[in-house]
This record gives structure tokens, sequence and C-alpha cells, in this order.
């Protein structure tokens, strides 16, 4: 029998913890007294899975569109589903873990495989049309435009469909799943105005510290809105930091990473899209000249990143400076060399043809690497802040900073796919101004699509129940400023949660261009 997540025999006061939490502790009692919870935890799980939050992942983007890139690329169900298979295979590890790992694991609230499951399933549900461009859009566009000071983040709004927006069997729970899922899904539990007055370095928690501008966190997994539900969740968790992830969410969180580096990978390589000439030039000459490199000023490095060896010692300088506590000189030359030899001069020097011997060898080295890298974790009693309880160790760690290099240098920084994403950033703009301006006209809002109309309902009885409660974590200075931003938040919400084709086709509805006008907004 695995290690179900421990709950305490009474309700813990987590008030003590932090104040925000005074509403929240009701609905602790019931789900803190249990202790095997097989069946809630599966329940969770096809509930994500019959969700069409979760349905609609097939035509989100990953990284490139299927749209743009015209061939078959990872999406992200795709992506969430390898993500939930690595995951349960680290956690069924660890479950039979013993002696000092097992004792650990108990201590902090188990490690249960559905659990790992279902939090990897759900962890990516919030993200928007287009991928991490649709994401940093809608941030803009939600500060800017509605002056929501949280903007909007694909984490955040993964728990407030789970915990809110999604519909199972009670009107105001969302999904009404138990904490332990809950808690699974919150890889940065704060919010974003935690993260004022932070400053980026190796002793502030990963994701807290504000991005170039300011603003607050970069990265956080509730909004003001859902605290009391991140809270009230986490609530079953005494023993794990008040900004620590819990032990399933760590799995979660180091299985995204894995999936990430490598199934990537995969689809450029399959695309022919990774130039091995251009690749192999950067790694010899880096290992080549790395002590001359090592000597050069950062002002120098930045302005020619582009020639041979520059953009790989630009990557170990922001890992030293990120994470000096796990970086290290020796582990990243060896993790460089790895990469070199399997990848650059090992899979990529014969290109994808299709062929079935290609599909071996690219199986082959897909498992071997997800083999390494899931048999590399480590458990911690008490993690550096900027880790978690289960970790990957300092080789592997490197490993796959060096396999997110690849096609973070070689894929995400080519002109014509900046181009194609500057195109999706306009398409989202006139989306969020077309609806805005929709949702303003008083003699036509009643026509606006009802789901639409629903959510921001809705976001206005969440800001209105907030600034009642907790006003001290709203911006808005008076009801007229609460009410656009709870339109923007219901704005924010619908154009979510669009796939993206039917973003394009709403587009093209909003504006009058549309030739399939009855199928092209159908269930909008």
């Amino acid at each position: 029998m695995t290690s179900a997540p421990f709950y305490p025999s009474g309700v813990q006061d987590s008030r003590a913890q932090d104040p925000r939490l005074a509403r929240a502790v009701p609905e602790l009692l019931a789900e803190s007294q249990r202790v095997e919870r097989w069946p809630e935890f599966r329940a969770d799980l096809e509930r994500i899975r019959f969700s069409p939050y979760f349905s609609r992942l097939s035509a989100v983007t990953q990284v490139i569109s299927q749209t743009g890139a015209g061939l078959a690329v990872h999406n992200r169900l795709t992506h969430s589903l390898k993500v939930a298979a690595v995951a349960r295979a680290i956690a069924v590890a660890l479950s039979a873990a013993e002696g000092h790992t097992k004792r650990t694991l108990e201590s902090l609230g188990g490690c249960h495989p559905v659990v790992v499951q279902a939090a990897s399933c759900a962890h990516d549900v919030g993200h928007p049309p287009f991928g991490h461009l649709g994401e940093q859009t809608l941030d803009r566009l939600a500060r800017e435009h509605f002056g929501l000071s949280e903007g909007f983040e694909g984490n955040a709004q993964s728990f407030r469909i789970m915990a809110r927006l999604d519909q199972h069997n009670r009107h105001d729970a969302g999904l009404n799943l138990t904490a332990a899922v809950r808690s699974a899904i919150v890889k940065y539990p704060w919010v974003r105005a935690d993260g004022l007055g932070e400053r980026p370095g190796t002793e502030t928690e990963r994701g807290l510290a504000p991005p170039v501008g300011g603003g607050g966190a970069k990265k956080f997994s509730a909004y003001a809105v859902d605290l009391h539900n991140m809270l009230q969740a986490r609530g079953a968790y005494p023993r794990i930091g008040q900004r620590q992830q819990t032990v399933e969410c760590s799995v979660m969180d180091v299985a995204d990473d894995i999936a990430y580096s490598l199934h990537d990978l995969d689809d450029f390589y399959r695309a022919g899209l990774l130039n091995q000439t251009a690749i192999s030039a950067e790694f010899r000459t880096w290992h080549a000249e790395r002590r001359q490199l090592a000597e050069m000023d950062q002002a120098t490095l930045v302005r020619t990143e582009r020639a041979p060896g520059r953009s790989l010692e630009l990557l170990w300088r922001r890992l030293y400076a990120k994470d000096a506590w796990i970086a290290d000189q020796d582990a990243f030359t060896q993790a460089v060399d790895r990469v070199s030899e399997d990848v650059v001069e090992g899979l990529l020097r014969v290109p994808f043809d299709g062929s079935r011997q290609a599909e071996r060898s690219l199986a082959t080295f897909t498992a071997t690497w997800i083999g390494h890298l899931q048999n590399s974790v480590e458990v911690h009693a008490a993690p550096h802040v900027r880790s978690g309880h289960v970790n990957l160790n300092q080789a592997a760690w490197h490993e796959v900073a060096v396999l997110k290099f690849l096609h973070e240098r070689f894929i995400l920084d080519r002109s014509d796919l900046t181009v194609y994403q500057r195109g999706q950033a306009k398409l989202l703009e006139r989306l969020v101004l077309g609806f805005s301006a929709w949702l303003d006209d008083a003699h036509d809002v009643r026509r606006a699509p009802r789901r639409l109309l629903d959510l921001v309902t809705l976001a206005t009885e969440d800001m209105l129940r907030l600034h009642q409660d907790s006003p001290e974590l709203l911006g808005a200075a008076d009801e007229p400023a609460l009410l656009r931003q709870a339109k923007g938040r219901g704005i924010i919400d619908y154009i979510a949660s669009l796939t993206d084709a039917q973003a394009t086709s709403l587009d093209a509805l909003l504006a009058g261009t549309s030739e399939r006008l009855w199928d092209a907004g159908q269930g909008l």
C-alpha cells in the first residue's frame, strides 16, 4: 500500500501561519479527518480527464502551433499526458522507498501516484491560445486595459479553472477536488503581490522574484480572488513550508522539466529544425575556448552572443547567478559533454527521415534519457528555498538545463517564429478589445456570448466578495474600478479558455470576415 497524504486528526488552525486563511478553515475538518483517499483521488483524476478544459489542450500550442508548423508537434494535451506518465513513474518508485526516504515522505504528507497523475493532467489547463506568447499578451492587456495588477498567469489560471470555473457537482467549487490534488497543482504557493519588494537572487524562491520592470512575482499559482481556496487546500499539509511545494507537486514539477526538455527536442528533430552544424559549432567552440570566454566581460558576451560558444557561456552565468546553491562549473562541463555526445554528435548526426529505423533510434534515445532523469531524483526533508522536497540531483539538473538550451537558443530565437508570434499577439489583442467594447455597448450587450456573460458575472461576484472580506488584496480604489477589473477578469477567463482555432475563428467573426458563420463559434 502506498502512503496516502497526511491529514491531521483535528483542524489545523492555519490562521497562525497566514491571517488571510480566516474564512477558509471550516471545510478543512471533513477533509482532514480522512487518511486513506484512493477512491477520492481516482475520482479527481477522472474529473480532470473528462473536463472540457483538459480536452481543449489538444488544440492549444505547446511551443509551436500545429497550424504554423504544418506538421504534427506536441500540443498541451500530449505534453500533459507525458508529464503524467513521467511523474507517475517517479511517484511509484518513491512510494516503494524504504528507510529514511520513506520516513521523510510520510512526515511530509506522502507521495501518492494518483495525486501526482491528477496534478500533472491539470497543471497546464490554464494556458491560453498560442502558448507562452498568449500568456504574455493576456498579462499585458489585463494590466494595461483593465487595471488588473495581477495580470494573467497560466499557473494561477489553472488553479482558478480547477477550483472555480470548471463545473462538476457544486456551483461554487469548480471540480470539487480534494485538498491533496488542489495543493499538488500549486507550483508557486503565493499571489503576485507577495513578490513586491523581492529581489532576484539565490535566496529568493524560484518564481517569486519579479520580472524585469517589477510588478510582483514573476510566477504565482493563485489570483487574490482564489487565495482562500489555495490556503484552505494547503492547510491539510501543516508540515509543508508556507512557500514550499507539497511532495506531490514537486514530483509533478520535476516531471514537467523532464518532459519539456526532451519532447520538444523530439518535435524539432523530426521537423529538421535543429541545425547540427550550428549546434555542434556552439558546443565545440565553448569547450575549446571556455577559458577565454570565462574571462570575457558580460557586455561583450551579450553583444556577440550569436558567435559560437557565447550562448553556452551566458547560460552558465545565468545558472550560477540564479542558483549558486547547486550550479557547479565541473557539473556544467560534464553536462555539456554528455549532451554533446548523445544529442549533438549522436542523435542529430543523422537527419530524421521518417524511416522505421529513425523512429527506433529516436524512441531509444528518448526512453534512455527519460529513464536516466527519472532515476536521478532526490528527496530532501529541508530543501533549498529554490528547490522542492523532490528534485533532480546536481548532474541531472545541469543536463536538463543544457537540453532546454538547445531549443531555447536554436528554435525560440528564430526570426520567422517571432514574426508569426507577433501576429498571434495582435489577434489576441483584437479579441480582448473587441469583447471589452461589446460589453460596454448597452444596446447590444445582451447578445454577447452567454458563457462570456456568465464568466463576467462570476468574476464580479468574486471581486465583490473579496472587496468585502479582504479589501487590502484588491487594487481597485472605488466601485467603478472594481467593476472594470471584474469585467476584465471575466473577459480574460473567456479568451484564455479558447483553443488556437477558436481564437482565430472568433477574430474573423468579430472582424466580419468569416465565411463560416454558424460553426466557427459553436460552444463559445
